[in-house]
């Protein structure tokens, strides 16, 4: 087995969490308000009174969507299985599909997860495609027949098929059909 996969795991894992703290730094102290003359709030009763609190930040920009600590702790927890290979119906140790290896994962980090690529894709909480983040759950092909760990930098974690151990993909050789966040 070659670290070469795990190494950019964990460089795409450590790259976004420093990503998320600068930004996350920066949206929380923009957060404008009524009071410091922002033009956000609402107008209560009187002319020139103002109540209420402002949503969003005064340069207009929205909530920033972070990753989740479950889900990244499940996408390094997946990361020690590369290079295993992939068997129908495995739940590992040795040997994975892709739903067993979403489903361990994810129990490594105290999330309980149902077995099937059909019945992950109706837990957790749904992401759009423009939020997905490292550790997100993403079910793909157009019948939901497949599951992996977004890992970054375009990149599935996943156990494909006969003959293709456990590792990484491009996301855009697959049609997304759900993403979850847990």
């Amino acid at each position: 087995m070659t670290r070469k996969p795990l190494r950019r795991i964990l460089f795409g894992f450590a790259t976004g969490l420093v990503a998320t703290a600068l930004l996350a730094g920066t949206a929380r102290s923009d957060t404008g308000s009524a009071a410091s003359g922002s033009g956000s709030g609402s107008a209560s009763g009187s002319a020139g009174s103002s109540s209420g609190s402002a949503s969003g930040s005064s340069s207009g920009s929205a909530a920033l969507p972070l990753p989740s600590g479950s889900g990244l702790g499940a996408l390094i927890a997946a990361a020690t299985q590369t290079g295993k290979p992939y068997e129908w119906g495995g739940v590992g140790p040795d040997a994975w599909d892709c739903s067993g290896l979403v489903q361990w994962a994810f129990r490594q980090v105290g999330v309980q997860l149902p077995r099937t690529t059909w019945q992950q894709a109706k837990v957790g909480l749904p992401v759009p495609l423009g939020a997905l983040s490292p550790g997100d759950v993403v079910i793909l092909n157009e019948d939901a027949s497949h599951v992996g760990i977004y890992a970054g930098f375009g990149q599935i974690l996943n156990a494909y098929d006969w003959g293709v151990p456990v590792g990484l993909a491009p996301l855009s050789q697959f049609f997304v059909y759900a993403i979850r966040r847990f």
